[in-house]
């Protein structure tokens, strides 16, 4: 009997160290499959972090392109309204002389029908600029605006006037729909 008590204390002894073997290779994999779990989850919210981060690119570049495309629509649109204001600003002059020549006393019948086609020419004028949205600022015997009038002279407030009015115009002011072209020269009385 003690030929099989040797041989079952070795067999005993291989069978405790097998089963510490598969003790700790089951406890490898464990630590080893958590570890694995721990890399996927930290992999998993760098990944979410990304598309988060690409979300908000991509939002802000959504957002960045509307923009400029409001921006580019605005300017257009000014561009088309105001378009034309370099041939108003050119055109000015020639209706201020028109409107000089007007004011020129005749007597003789050849200057009355001189005065009569300049007059013609200058309505003419006139109505093809109020056709495209130019008028003349009304700044006679009106409160003063340094917007729409540039005072080039002040006099001393007379009997029926209020102060800050103006009552002279020296040069007629001119405006594109809402933008002034030229501003009014004014005489005003403070």
């Amino acid at each position: 009997m003690a030929k099989e008590e040797k041989s079952t204390k070795p067999v005993d002894e291989k069978q405790d160290q097998t089963v510490d073997q598969t003790k700790a290779e089951q406890a490898k994999p464990k630590s080893t499959e958590e570890d694995q779990v721990t890399a996927l989850k930290a992999q998993v919210e760098k990944l979410q972090a990304d598309v988060s981060a690409k979300d908000d690119q991509y939002l802000r570049a959504e957002a960045e392109i509307q923009n400029m495309t409001k921006r580019f629509a605005k300017e257009r649109e000014s561009l088309l309204k105001y378009d034309g204001q370099a041939l108003v600003k050119g055109v000015l002059p020639v209706l201020d002389n028109l409107k000089r020549a007007l004011q020129i006393e005749v007597s003789d019948d050849a200057g009355k029908q001189l005065k009569r086609g300049i007059q013609m020419v200058h309505d003419h004028l006139e109505q093809a600029l109020k056709e495209h949205g130019v008028t003349e600022i009304e700044a006679l015997n009106k409160p003063f605006d340094p917007q729409t009038s540039q005072a080039v002279q002040t006099v001393p407030v007379e009997d029926g006037q209020k102060p800050e009015t103006v009552v002279k115009v020296l040069q007629a002011g001119y405006m594109l729909k809402d933008r002034v072209m030229r501003p009014a020269m004014v005489v005003v009385a403070q």
